[in-house]
């Protein structure tokens, strides 16, 4: 996807936080890629530190509507954060990542599935009965070690983090990505 589409999906996401505050920013909104499905996350830091990210991880809105209740959701109703107050609108930087397809991982141990991953490159979900997490690819900055990020995306799930188990499912994807840091500012 285009460097425009990112900036046309950073205005989209900032416009929908905006508009829960009753403040007003014009978008483009009808460009034909932004009705076809899609799927995202959107992600806000503040002052380098996380301030909220929510997504989706399969497909199945407009991209524009995922893209809208995914800023919104970031900035309100991540349970991590209390909900975005107008005054840190201008201390917040937002970013889409813009989800592939998942592709199902073929492993027969947590060596094998380990040994397969591509830090830096590959999105994990984790997923064993109820339990499921999400890693985006940005995290193995933070988590270099394929090891360590597997451990901490089996804590994300509500598991210890040495848990393995022969029913563990996991999926990879990729993403294409915008900051505002890197396009506006």
């Amino acid at each position: 996807m285009q460097n425009n589409h990112g900036l046309t999906l950073l205005q989209i996401a900032r416009a929908a936080i905006l508009q829960k505050f009753g403040l007003i920013m014009l978008t483009d909104e009808h460009a034909d890629w932004l009705q076809e499905q899609g799927a995202c996350f959107v992600t806000l830091t503040q002052h380098g530190e996380l301030r909220g990210c929510i997504g989706t991880l399969e497909a199945h809105r407009s991209l524009l509507a995922d893209v809208k209740a995914n800023a919104q959701a970031a900035a309100f109703h991540d349970p991590r954060f209390n909900p975005l107050a107008q005054t840190e609108l201008d201390s917040i930087e937002i970013e889409v990542s813009l989800l592939s397809a998942m592709q199902a991982m073929q492993f027969s141990s947590e060596a094998d599935a380990l040994a397969q991953l591509q830090p830096g490159i590959d999105g994990v979900v984790f997923e064993f009965g109820n339990y499921r997490s999400t890693f985006l690819p940005q995290v193995w900055e933070q988590l270099p070690e394929p090891v360590e990020f597997m451990a901490h995306l089996k804590h994300k799930a509500g598991l210890n983090p040495k848990f393995w188990d022969k029913n563990v499912k996991l999926y990879r994807y990729t993403v294409s990505k915008w900051s505002e840091a890197g396009l506006i500012k």
